[in-house]
C-alpha cells in the first residue's frame, strides 16, 4: 500500500487568518514529503473558501519549491473549464519546474454551482464528455504539433510549450460511474475514487466497476487509489472534534451539491443535516465507521481491509474544517503509528 495526501487551503469562516492557512498547508505537505508519501494532491475549485484552489498547477508549483521527493498531483482539473493548449502548457511547466514530478489528473467536476459560473449552460452530468475529448488531446500536444477539430475545441496546428520533462506523464481520472472506469482503463489512466461518506460497500462497488472495465479492455497496468477523510485520534476530545468538524463540512457540502442554501462571500451556509439525502451519511457513529477515523490500530485495520480489496494507494484527505493543530497531530500519528505497518 502506498500513501498520498490531499489537502486544501480552507476557511470555514472569515475569522481564520489566510496566512495561517497558507503556512499550515505547506507544513502538512512538507511532513508528508519527509514521511515518504508518494503524491500530494491539489484540487481545482472556484469562489469557495472551504476549498481555495483556483489553479492546481500554481499550488503544486509552490509545493514543489518546498519539497524534495513527493510527486505533485493535479487532483483534478475540471476539463470543461480549460482550453487544451492552456492546460497542456500549464501542466508541462509544472513538470519542468518540479524536475519531472507531475501526476496529471482530469475530471468532470462536482458542484453545479461552479458550472453555473465557470461554464454557464453545462450540466454537471454532461461534463464527462469534455474530459474524454481533452485527455488524449493533451497527450498529443505534449508530443508536438496537432490540429484539432473536435466537438468542444477547434484550433489550427499547435503544440504545448514547454514540453513535460517526463517522457510519459502519469495520467489520472477521477471515476465513480462505469462509463468513466471504462474510459480510464481503455486509455491507460490511473484511477482515483472517493466514496464520500458512504460505507465500505461503496468502495467495493467501485472495485467491481474497475474489474468489469479491465475485463472489457483485456488488461490494465494502472493504479487504483481511494480517498477518505482521515483523522487519527487517541483522545475523546480529538474524536469529538473530528466528528463535529466533518459534520459541519457535510452541511456546507450538501448546500453545494443540492443548491439548497446561500453562499456569501465564498462561504456556503450549512443546510440542516436532516435535509441531506441519506441521513445515515452524517450520523456520528456511522461516520466514524465509514471514514478513516479512529485510533492508530483501528485505522490500520481499515487500511488493511482496503488493501485486501485491491486498493493500491490510499489518499489521506486532510481537509474537513478540522482545527489545524489537530490536523497535524493526526498526520503525525498516521506517520508514526500507521505507516510503519505497511512499510
Amino acid at each position: 500500500m502506498k500513501f498520498h495526501i490531499a489537502i486544501n487551503l480552507e476557511r470555514m469562516d472569515a475569522t481564520t487568518n489566510m496566512l495561517e492557512v497558507r503556512d499550515h498547508v505547506i507544513d502538512m505537505v512538507k511532513m508528508a514529503d519527509k514521511a515518504g508519501f508518494e503524491i500530494a494532491w491539489a484540487a481545482e475549485h472556484h469562489a469557495l473558501e472551504m476549498t481555495i484552489a483556483p489553479n492546481p498547477f500554481q499550488l503544486l508549483t509552490w509545493w514543489a519549491d518546498h519539497t524534495d521527493n513527493i510527486r505533485l498531483g493535479c487532483g483534478v482539473a475540471n476539463a470543461s473549464y480549460w482550453h487544451p493548449i492552456n492546460i497542456a502548457g500549464e501542466a508541462a511547466m509544472l513538470d519542468l519546474l518540479s524536475n519531472g514530478r507531475l501526476e496529471m489528473g482530469l475530471g468532470s467536476g462536482a458542484y453545479q454551482r461552479e458550472f453555473d459560473r465557470m461554464k454557464p449552460g453545462l450540466q454537471q452530468p454532461d461534463s464527462w464528455r469534455y474530459m474524454q475529448e481533452m485527455l488524449p488531446l493533451v497527450r498529443k500536444l505534449w508530443q508536438g504539433d496537432v490540429e484539432h477539430n473536435g466537438e468542444y475545441w477547434q484550433f489550427p496546428s499547435s503544440t504545448s510549450c514547454p514540453k513535460p520533462l517526463q517522457k510519459e506523464v502519469p495520467m489520472w481520472v477521477a471515476a465513480r460511474s462505469p462509463i468513466t472506469f471504462d474510459y480510464a482503463v481503455a486509455n491507460d489512466c490511473n484511477i482515483m475514487c472517493w466514496p464520500l461518506t458512504l460505507p465500505f460497500s461503496e468502495a467495493e462497488k467501485y472495485r467491481g466497476q474497475l474489474d468489469d472495465a479491465i475485463e472489457k479492455a483485456g488488461a490494465w497496468n494502472g493504479t487504483f487509489a481511494l480517498m477518505r477523510h482521515t483523522s487519527v485520534y487517541e483522545t475523546e476530545d480529538d474524536r469529538s472534534a473530528s466528528i463535529d468538524a466533518v459534520r459541519n463540512v457535510l452541511g456546507k457540502f450538501g448546500n453545494l451539491m443540492m443548491k439548497k442554501g446561500a453562499v456569501v462571500n465564498g462561504f456556503p451556509d450549512s443546510i440542516p443535516l436532516e435535509d441531506l439525502d441519506g441521513n445515515v451519511r452524517v450520523e456520528p457513529n456511522m461516520l466514524e465507521e465509514n471514514l478513516m477515523f479512529g485510533s492508530p490500530d483501528t485505522v490500520i485495520k481499515k487500511i488493511q481491509q482496503y488493501e485486501s480489496m485491491g486498493v493500491d494507494s490510499f489518499i489521506y484527505y486532510a481537509s474537513m474544517g478540522l482545527d489545524m493543530g489537530l490536523q497535524k497531530r493526526s498526520l503525525k500519528s498516521f506517520i508514526d503509528k500507521v505507516m510503519p505497518t505497511f512499510a
